[in-house]
């Protein structure tokens, strides 16, 4: 059973994922980590599994699970959390927004004792070495606040793509999320703050990679819809049938 498991949702990502892996694997090695790292493919066209396949042969710590078609990034991440087999279990997107150096921090808040340890972009703003643009910052703050109005989610950012889970606490929440898409961190949050989890925000480095293929408007109003389904399943007792 390895100490770490290092989940990457990819969608397309020939264009970034090898030299992603590159890095990822050399630090692992080098910190000598008794660690996986998983590739979730989610239904991508490009050669995004085939990079993976190039490196198994090589890299016995490498493992890829197949998504049953394009679910979303949500989907993948549950996926990867749910067949991991490590002690402390971190997703990170696969452009590396927040580089792999960076973990170090999330894995050792939950050496400390938290059960999860979530990246912030916003907590220390100096560490952000390539913000975003004005208008997705706006959006950012906007639907923050919708966070802490719908959900009572305190944290400055719940949507950076750099999260550490106990095995314990992955196994608690992750059975439950229903969002498969982007709005599915905020979910796994709320989900935490009903099991009583401790959960901890880290300021982390971070810098905005071109390519997103996250629109704004049309994908915020896609969160906004299913932060208030997450809003209506804990009024309505469905994550207790989940639970049952």
């Amino acid at each position: 059973m390895p100490k770490y498991s290092i989940i990457i949702p990819a969608y397309n990502e020939a264009t970034r994922l090898g030299q992603t892996l590159d890095r990822v694997l050399a630090y692992g090695s080098a910190q000598r980590w008794d660690a996986e790292i998983i590739v979730v493919n989610d239904g991508s066209r490009d050669r995004t599994p085939d990079l993976v396949r190039e490196r198994l042969q090589s890299h016995r710590s490498l493992r890829l699970l197949e998504n049953p078609g394009n679910r979303g990034k949500g989907y993948s991440v549950r996926n990867g959390m749910l067949n991991a087999k490590g002690e402390m279990l971190l997703f990170s997107d696969a452009d590396l927004s927040s580089p792999i150096e960076e973990s170090q921090k999330l894995l050792s808040a939950l050496h400390a004792g938290a059960d999860i340890a979530i990246g912030s972009r916003w907590l220390q703003p100096e560490l952000q070495t390539q913000r975003q643009s004005r208008l997705r910052q706006f959006y950012g703050r906007v639907f923050n606040l919708l966070m802490r109005v719908l959900l009572g989610l305190k944290f400055k950012d719940t949507q950076c793509g750099f999260k550490a889970f106990t095995d314990q606490a992955a196994r608690k929440i992750f059975p439950l999320q229903q969002t498969e898409r982007w709005g599915f961190d905020p979910e796994l949050l709320y989900l935490a703050r009903r099991a009583g989890l401790k959960v901890v925000e880290v300021p982390v480095s971070w810098a905005h990679a071109g390519g997103t293929r996250i629109s704004p408007l049309r994908d915020g109003l896609r969160m906004f819809t299913e932060v208030l389904r997450v809003r209506w399943n804990g009024l309505t007792g469905k994550y207790d049938k989940a639970e049952s």
